[in-house]
Formats: C-alpha cells, sequence, structure tokens
C-alpha cells in the first residue's frame, strides 16, 4: 500500500493515510474495524503500550537503578487484557478501588505489585485489599492509618505503607487534576507540619511498616521542571526527617501526570530525556543534602495509554444554522468521553477519509439529551460531511472507557486491540440487556 506524507493531523506515530487517504491505525484500516465491530469503537495499539512501558522501564532503570519500579497508573484505563499486559511487561501497577483490585488479580497479576491508593478507603476496601495481598497501601490521612493498624492486627501481620504527601507545588495545569496544592483532598502537607506529623504516627504503630513516601502534583505536565521542583521538595523533607525523627525513607514514588500528544501545538514527550534529567537532578540533590536516594517509583498511566488508542464514532445528522455554527452528531458523545464536558479538554478529530476537500469548521456533538454533550468545537471537516461518515478521536486511549457512563442508558462501547498479527475483542459491547443486570 502506498502511504501519503504524514500530515500534521497525524499527531500519533502511529496514524498514517493510506490508498485515497484512508485513515490506518497501527496498519489498520479504521473503517474496515469499524464496518467489522460497528461504532462507537474504542481501537487500542496493543504494540504501542507495550513500546511505551519498555520505554519507561528502560529509562528509569538506567536513570535509578535495578531496584527502581514503573507503576501503571490503572485509572487511566482498567480492564482485564490491559493488566495482562502489564504482566507480562513486568510493570508494577497503582489502583484506586476494590474493582480496579479485582479486575487486576482476575487478569493474573501479581498482586505484591501493586500500590493502593485513594484518600478515602472503607473498612471493606483495607480488607479486600489485605486479603488479596495488595503489596503496598499509599496512605492518605491518619484516619486512614488508624483503621489500616487495626484491621490488619486481626490477619497476624505488617502492612507496608508509603505516605501521601503534599509538596505545595502549583503545576498549573487544569485545576481539575492540579493534585500536588497544599489546598487539595490529598494526602498531607508539608507546609503545615501535617506531613511530619503523620509519619511520626507511622513510625508509632504496631501493624504498619512504613516504606517511604509518596507525592502527585497534577497531569498533562511536559515540563519537567515541575518534576524537578517536586524532587527538591521531597527530598528537603526526607533529610528533615531523618534529622528530626531519625528515620531514614527507604522509598519514594514521584508519582506520574506525564503529558501526551491530544492536539499539534502540543510537544512529545521523551521519555528517556525527561527521566534522565530527573535521576540526574536527585542524584545531585541528594548528595547535597548528606542523604542516600531511596528506591524510586513513578505511575504512568495516561502517557502509556492515551496515543495507544482512538475512538471511531459515524457521523449521524448536520446541522448548519446561518449566521451561527454547524453541528456534526455523531452516535456516541460524552456517555464514552466526558472529558471535554468536564474541563474543556481537547482534542483532535479527523475524517477516516481525506479526499482532499475544503473544509469548514463544526461543533463535534453527541447523541445524549444534553447541551453540553460536545466532543469538541471548531474542527475541521470536510465541507461534503454527511451520514454515515466515519470520524476518529485521536488520543483517547486514556480517561474514556474507564470514565464511561451510560447517561440516557446508553451501551458502552467495545474495545477491540490490534497487534501486528490479529484484531480481537477485549472488552465486549455492552447491550440494552446489560443495563438492566441490576435491576430487581
Amino acid at each position: 500500500m502506498v502511504l501519503t506524507k504524514v500530515k500534521n493531523e497525524m499527531i500519533c506515530k502511529n496514524l498514517e493515510r493510506g490508498d485515497g487517504g484512508e485513515l490506518l491505525f497501527a496498519g489498520r484500516s479504521v473503517i474496515q474495524l469499524a464496518k467489522k465491530y460497528g461504532t462507537p469503537l474504542y481501537v487500542y495499539d496493543e504494540e504501542r503500550i507495550r513500546e511505551k512501558c519498555r520505554a519507561y522501564l528502560q529509562a528509569v532503570k538506567e536513570g535509578f537503578g535495578d531496584s527502581s519500579e514503573v507503576m501503571y497508573a490503572s485509572k487511566a484505563a482498567s480492564f482485564k487484557r490491559l493488566y495482562e499486559i502489564m504482566r507480562e511487561e513486568g510493570m508494577g501497577i497503582d489502583v484506586v478501588s476494590r474493582g480496579e483490585i479485582y479486575a487486576a488479580s482476575m487478569a493474573d497479576f501479581p498482586l505484591e505489585r501493586a500500590y493502593f491508593h485513594s484518600n478515602n478507603k472503607t473498612d471493606e476496601d483495607i480488607r479486600y485489599a489485605i486479603e488479596r495481598g495488595v503489596g503496598h497501601f499509599v496512605v492518605d490521612n491518619a484516619e486512614e492509618l488508624h483503621a489500616i493498624d487495626a484491621i490488619v492486627s486481626e490477619y497476624g501481620k505488617k502492612q507496608k505503607v508509603l505516605l501521601r504527601i503534599t509538596p505545595g507545588i502549583d503545576p498549573h495545569t487544569y485545576a481539575a487534576v492540579a493534585t500536588g496544592k497544599v489546598d487539595s483532598k490529598f494526602g498531607s502537607a508539608i507546609e503545615t507540619g501535617q506531613a511530619m506529623e503523620i509519619t511520626s504516627l507511622a513510625l508509632s504503630l504496631d501493624n504498619i511498616e512504613l516504606e517511604g513516601f509518596h507525592c502527585h502534583v497534577g497531569s498533562q505536565l511536559f515540563d519537567e521542571d515541575v518534576y524537578l521542583m517536586t524532587s527538591s521538595v521531597m527530598l528537603e523533607f526526607i533529610a528533615d526527617v531523618k534529622d528530626t525523627i531519625g528515620y531514614m525513607t527507604k522509598a519514594l514514588d514521584i508519582g506520574g501526570g506525564f503529558g501526551v500528544r491530544y492536539i499539534a501545538s502540543q510537544p512529545e514527550l521523551d521519555i528517556r530525556k525527561t527521566v534522565l534529567a530527573i535521576a540526574d537532578f536527585m542524584k545531585r540533590k541528594a548528595s547535597e543534602l548528606g542523604i542516600g536516594l531511596p528506591k524510586i517509583s513513578f505511575e504512568p498511566g495516561r502517557s502509556i495509554v492515551a496515543d495507544a488508542a482512538l475512538t471511531a464514532y459515524t457521523v449521524g445528522t448536520v446541522k448548519r444554522i446561518p449566521g451561527y455554527k454547524s453541528y456534526v452528531s455523531v452516535d456516541g458523545g460524552m456517555t464514552d468521553n466526558p472529558r471535554y464536558a468536564l474541563y474543556g479538554a481537547p482534542y483532535t478529530i479527523i475524517p477516516c477519509i481525506d479526499k482532499g476537500e475544503d473544509t469548514e469548521a463544526y461543533s463535534v456533538v453527541g447523541r445524549c439529551c444534553e447541551s453540553g454533550d460536545i466532543l469538541q468545537e471548531n474542527v475541521p471537516l470536510p465541507k461534503s460531511i454527511g451520514r454515515g461518515d466515519i470520524i476518529a478521536c485521536l488520543t483517547s486511549g486514556a480517561y474514556h472507557y474507564s470514565m464511561a457512563s451510560n447517561y440516557n442508558k446508553i451501551p458502552r462501547p467495545p474495545i477491540v486491540m490490534i497487534n501486528e498479527k490479529e484484531d480481537y475483542v477485549a472488552v465486549r459491547r455492552e447491550t440494552v440487556e446489560d443495563l438492566l443486570a441490576l435491576d430487581v
């Protein structure tokens, strides 16, 4: 097949145009996949996921040594096949609920390599995680520490924990995904003295084994300076803990949040360069402070799966309002991608056939009975676009399926995985019968 030169719309390396301008994703025709499986359709490039896992593992090992870890932040996309891939690639995972723990266990993921997050773990959550053998709890607050201490005593063992610390850094990203500021629902702040207090508390409890600290300052971060600032604050806190309490931290998890390219104006992150810059800075900072560098962990999620997927839609109606705007309505919407409705997230949406026609700007909207059901505004699409045409929303592997809903009783799309050999269903399409499965 003859391929055309990659255009600006091809923001992901696994995209290209084939004969007649047909969109190919990881070498597969998106139109043919849409015909085979129907739309809306999540399509995941398995090889791209594996490539990203290996890039992180290699970079982190090169920068921080063999003891370092990379934990996939599974809230970005959580389904059984994905946990199988993480297991096969030697990744750790972080989980935030019983549901994610269950999904990982059903994929035979070794849960001793799992970190359990959440700012509000119930007693049932704690018991479930202990019984399933989750390796580490990332503890948000003192109440949780007391609860874990009491519950784990029933099992006659100790629980390894990291304490979530708030470093007081504003990454200047979306307010909805900024988690490192002092005024946050997550963690114990260094600035207020609460971080030192919870450290002392953890060390005093009989059934808690404090391994170290965790922090996370936000998402969609392209500037390594944010990680350097965070590392500096955390290493200074570790040195302060050593001087004040006499405890030397064994482990430091500096979270994830690495940015991905949703639109052409955003950069593509160089994983190796970024990780090695962080490693070089942290080694120098630790040396200046006179402390050893703890075992370092990262928790990328979005940056592993986001550009490994796209969502295919079928156009239904096209509506033009003279003097105002034009709308393209598709058979999905905020039920399979709520991110624009939640915080105006930018996306690239393109036609699955590009014949070189003139374009006009459209609002691409969904099928929900909701005026806020918008996927993206001002999308350049062919003037001839009409009912039955297939379009694709790019970089849709993170926070789409995991945030999908059944609003208006709309079934969720399937997930189809593709690799060099085959395409296969990883999550089947929901049916209307599924929607009543819990009704009594």
